[in-house]
């Protein structure tokens, strides 16, 4: 039998609201919106999942190099839509549910 160490996993935090932005184009039904997110060195190798939860769609990408996320590719989204944002890293995935908005979401309006 042999005996070892298992060193933990650091969990990563989930997706801060203070550090989104979309960018909603159009009006009503045909609007799109794009999603970012600051550089953040925990989400480094991450793939990130952009799923709106009221049209059922979304995008689906890994964060960039510095741990930054986006601009994602343009998905269906109007002004107040529930956005759910999850980040996975190899066993581990934190999501945060907001309400879209141009611009920074509220963090006290979640979904």
């Amino acid at each position: 039998m042999l005996a070892g160490c298992v060193t933990p996993s650091i969990p990563i935090p989930p997706p801060d609201p203070a550090k989104m932005t979309f960018h909603v184009d159009g009006s009503g039904s045909a609007s799109t919106a794009t999603f970012s997110y600051a550089h953040d060195d925990q989400y480094v190798d991450a793939v990130v999942f952009v799923f709106n939860r009221d049209v059922g769609q979304g995008v689906i990408q890994s964060a960039n190099a510095d741990g930054s996320i986006g601009p994602t590719q343009p998905f269906p989204a109007k002004i107040g839509d529930r956005v759910e944002v999850s980040v996975q890293r190899v066993d581990q995935t934190e999501s945060t549910c907001v309400r879209v908005k141009d611009g920074a979401p509220d963090p006290f309006d979640p979904c």
